[in-house]
């Protein structure tokens, strides 16, 4: 990734499990639930001058279970809740793809990222991916981000998995969001 001449910080954040409520294959608009203070945690963020940005693994839409306008309508209740918290995200990146698909978006594979740097240019040493499964750990280090594991979501099963080396496990996001401030006060770490 290119670092642009000010460098702005960015955080990519997973979905289900890290944002809201793991859900089994959600696709209803109405089972988003929010866990409590992630409004408040992507407002610190936020105010930390971070640009917020959802990465997501949707399988369910290969597999058939629902379509994309249902990934659709399941981000506009996200964005519906987080707004009521005066909270946000800069954009939404999916990867509708199944496992076996070999596509290069499906997370840890650092196409969605990708994608996003288009829009959002960023230096490695200002991100950070912030999620509860090992994917997300792995797809901060392929981008050279600093990686942050919550105990949310699959995050416990992660832990006891070991099958990821995360730069902090966190309890949640507001955990995280704390580490990112306090990673963002001190020198940006050097590049991978």
């Amino acid at each position: 990734m290119t670092a642009p001449a000010l460098a702005q910080p960015i955080v990519f954040l997973d979905r289900d499990g890290t944002l809201i409520v793991e859900k089994h294959y959600l696709h209803d608009p109405a089972e988003v639930e929010l866990y409590p203070g992630t409004g408040a945690a992507l407002a610190r963020l936020r105010n930390l001058g971070c640009r917020l940005i959802l990465v997501t693994n949707q399988s369910g839409v290969a597999r058939g279970y629902f379509d994309r306008a249902a990934v659709e309508r399941v981000h506009q209740r996200l964005s519906e809740l987080l707004a009521i918290e005066n909270a946000g995200l800069d954009g939404f990146y999916v990867c509708p793809h199944g496992p076996e698909d070999g596509c290069r978006c499906r997370k840890p594979l650092p196409g969605m990222i990708e994608a996003a740097a288009a829009r959002f240019p960023f230096d490695p040493r200002l991100a950070f991916v912030v999620g509860d499964k090992a994917a997300d750990v792995n797809l901060g280090r392929a981008v050279g981000a600093r990686s942050l594991l919550v105990r949310t979501g699959w995050g416990e099963k992660a832990v006891a998995a070991a099958d990821c080396q995360p730069d902090a496990l966190c309890a949640d996001l507001a955990e995280a969001a704390l580490w990112i401030e306090q990673a963002l006060i001190q020198a940006p770490a050097e590049p991978r």
